[in-house]
């Protein structure tokens, strides 16, 4: 054989020899026996996941397809029990105006299902999404008077289901929901609401599900963060009962009921305080002078409106109930002092003007009585004469210079006003007396009506305040 032909053969051998250690060194490299554990390292468990060692789908385990879940579990036995317990995680708002609240809560039911009972050597419950709800049977509850509800989606419908060996069930899931509450607004702003939320089965009576709570008044729970701006929530309690239809029977129904009282002091500063200080305002008339026509006036006619302006406001933010509330009492009480106090100028002013007519005419009168009388010449003071609201005859007789015929010469009519006649007398310097008379002075008393409504309007209203918040309070 040439040498050449040798040597290309000693090359191929070389070749050959060269992949087959390769392909032997890739071989140990995947199939490494694991690794031992050295003395002084921590050692790290690792639970086998099932999943991954066996290819077993969920209808299968569960045996989903063996059975019909359209109908209840024990169909023609028994009632179902299915326990209930609520977990509120906010209470939204509450609605005077729509009477309503909105309530976040989480909902879970507890039934036993051996149609999903499972072998299991660790009696592990198994987990699942809301894509397995729709193919098993689930209780059927629903909200009684609700306007509307929705279960939360983000990022996936929250719903959470859980299965254990022994085909007990737990379904949960995230809930908000508006419902209906009756309040009486009798007493408001200071009153307190009951509103009840209601939970119920929609198709099974109580011969088929047996609603309860799981565990008395401890299946409900609050969050202690939950506040309102307008309310305190005094306490929440849970209740059972049997509800009748006529059409399809009696059902098991659970109450949520929780009591709510208002704040007031929003109420206070927003609508009590500013009603009291305009009825203040409106006595500010009383000290003006009745001659200050345009003052009192549009002082009256600005503290009306302002306590019609403060009614239509309280009322825009209330359901037109039929009956009055006990802010409205305050509200339109505090309306007729502020209507009174523009009626009583008006008949201070009316009488004001038919006194200054009659003393108009009794000053004439006087003026023409002046001129019969005798010549007081040679006087050197003269007496003043004041008629000032009562009169009487002895008065008159006490009067120097003044003769009974001249008094006499009076109209019934004109004693009937009973003005006091006052003689004020000057002293002379040497300390002798000289009688005379000077003129006449009228000045009739029409502040009479105001400085008793000094008094009478701020007493009546403290009595009416003392009364209301004695009732109310």
């Amino acid at each position: 054989m040439p040498y050449y032909v040798r040597f290309v053969l000693l090359l191929l051998c070389l070749v050959v020899i060269g992949e087959c250690r390769k392909h032997k060194s890739r071989k140990k490299r995947w199939s490494a026996p694991a690794e031992t554990h050295k003395p002084g390292t921590p050692l790290s468990k690792k639970v086998a996941d099932g999943t991954k060692s066996r290819k077993v789908k969920t209808s299968h385990l569960l045996r989903i397809d063996e059975h019909d879940f359209t109908m209840r579990p024990a169909f023609a036995g028994p009632a179902v029990p299915v326990g209930v317990d609520v977990q509120v995680e906010s209470l939204d708002s509450i609605s005077e105006v729509d009477m309503d609240f909105t309530m976040t809560l989480y909902l879970r039911h507890y039934w036993k299902d051996e149609r999903l009972a499972f072998p299991s050597s660790t009696n592990k419950s198994m987990t699942f999404d809301g894509r397995l709800v729709k193919k098993i049977w689930v209780p059927d509850v629903f909200f009684v008077h609700s306007k509307r509800s929705f279960i939360h989606d983000t990022t996936t419908d929250n719903i959470m289901l859980r299965v254990f060996p022994d085909g007990h069930v737990l379904y949960s899931l995230r809930v908000t929901v508006t419902a209906a509450c009756n309040m009486d607004f009798s007493r408001f702003p200071l009153d307190s609401q009951t509103c009840t939320l209601e939970l119920e089965s929609y198709a099974y009576t109580d011969e088929d599900l047996m609603l309860y709570w799981k565990s008395g008044d401890e299946s409900l729970s609050t969050d202690d963060r939950i506040s309102l701006s307008q309310f305190l929530i005094q306490k929440f309690h849970t209740t059972s009962r049997l509800a009748f239809y006529s059409s399809t029977g009696w059902y098991n129904r659970l109450y949520i009921n929780f009591t709510l009282r208002r704040h007031i002091f929003f109420f206070l500063l927003q609508t009590y305080f500013p009603a009291t200080l305009m009825v203040m305002l409106s006595w500010v008339s009383f000290w003006i002078d009745r001659r200050a026509v345009p003052a009192r006036v549009s002082l009256g006619i600005t503290t009306v409106l302002t306590m019609s302006t403060i009614i239509t406001g309280v009322n825009a933010s209330m359901p037109r109930v039929s009956y009055i509330k006990a802010v409205d009492i305050y509200l339109w009480v505090s309306f007729v002092f502020v209507f009174l106090s523009v009626l009583e100028y008006a008949a201070v002013n009316y009488l004001t003007t038919v006194r200054d007519g009659k003393d108009r005419k009794l000053r004439e009168k006087v003026r023409e009585q002046s001129q019969t009388l005798p010549c007081t010449c040679g006087m050197s003071h003269a007496r003043t004469m004041m008629l000032d609201g009562t009169y009487s005859e002895a008065d008159a007789n006490s009067l120097a210079g003044y003769t009974r015929a001249s008094m006499a010469a009076e109209d019934a009519s004109e004693k009937q006003e009973r003005m006091v006649v006052h003689l004020s007398l000057d002293n002379e310097p040497t300390g002798t007396k000289k009688k005379g008379i000077r003129g006449f002075r009228i000045i009739q008393n029409t502040h009479a009506i105001d400085t008793y409504s000094r008094m009478i309007f701020p007493g009546a209203y403290i009595l009416f305040n003392l009364i209301y918040w004695c009732v109310y309070c």
